[in-house]
């Protein structure tokens, strides 16, 4: 029982990441990747060492970029059931999800907009 019909959702909601809504039969499943967890992420690719946030548009555009590898991660997560799932039939894909899944993030379409002095970590 695979999820399907999966898409981001870019519309206007409260959330702090990436919400993703998909299908279980006729059933709606919600699947979420907080922003932090999205940060980690890009940064285990990036090796930049400052940490900059994703803004809503760029988790959202990597997202949509990188759809078939988050669709695997949470269909795995989503097919261990309510036992390791919690929250079923929610799905919170976590750290620890796509460190094992190993899937890699495609990062060529990222744009970072440098910071403003005043946000810069100082050393």
């Amino acid at each position: 029982m695979s999820l399907t019909k999966f898409g981001i959702d870019d519309g206007p909601h409260n959330m702090d990441g990436l919400r993703l809504l998909a299908r279980d039969g006729t059933e709606p499943v919600e699947a979420f990747i907080g922003r932090k967890v999205m940060d980690v992420w890009v940064e285990s690719i990036e090796h930049r060492g400052g940490r900059q946030s994703l803004f809503r548009d760029q988790y959202n555009a990597l997202g949509k970029r990188n759809l078939a590898a988050i669709e695997r991660i949470v269909n795995a997560k989503y097919q261990r059931g309510a036992a390791i799932n919690r929250q079923h039939p929610y799905v919170e894909v976590l750290v620890s999800d796509i460190t094992e899944s190993g899937e890699v993030l495609n990062l060529s379409e990222l744009v970072r907009e440098p910071l403003p002095p005043a946000f810069h970590r100082l050393a």
